[in-house]
């Protein structure tokens, strides 16, 4: 299955960016394959986004903000799960994915 990073490239806030630049920067760093969808002006690919994430991740007030990540049709999670995964040291079980051999080698 193929990562997937849904991003808004002309987001006015400075969080948000920083955020999709987190994991998008994460995944080159990891040379993990992943496509960026950018939900900005494109109204199927946001409505799709939304329809897909779990009632319970919805924000209270608005929509749920970018990044969202997904391991094709399957949810992954937000920001704040991606952050979480990576303190934790478990990225490659939240993206639904093996870890590399070449990981274990550069923790020593």
């Amino acid at each position: 299955m193929l990562i997937k990073v849904y991003v808004a490239s002309s987001s006015g806030s400075v969080a948000v960016k920083k955020r999709q630049q987190a994991v998008v920067g994460f995944l080159e760093a990891n040379r993990i394959s992943f496509q960026e969808v950018d939900i900005t002006n494109a109204e199927e690919r946001r409505l799709w986004m939304y329809r897909h994430i779990p009632p319970e991740k919805h924000p209270d007030k608005g929509n749920p903000l970018p990044p969202q990540i997904f391991n094709g049709d399957c949810y992954c999670g937000d920001y704040e799960d991606f952050f979480q995964s990576k303190e934790n040291n478990t990225v490659f079980t939240f993206l639904g994915l093996s870890s590399p051999p070449s990981v274990k080698d550069s923790e020593s």
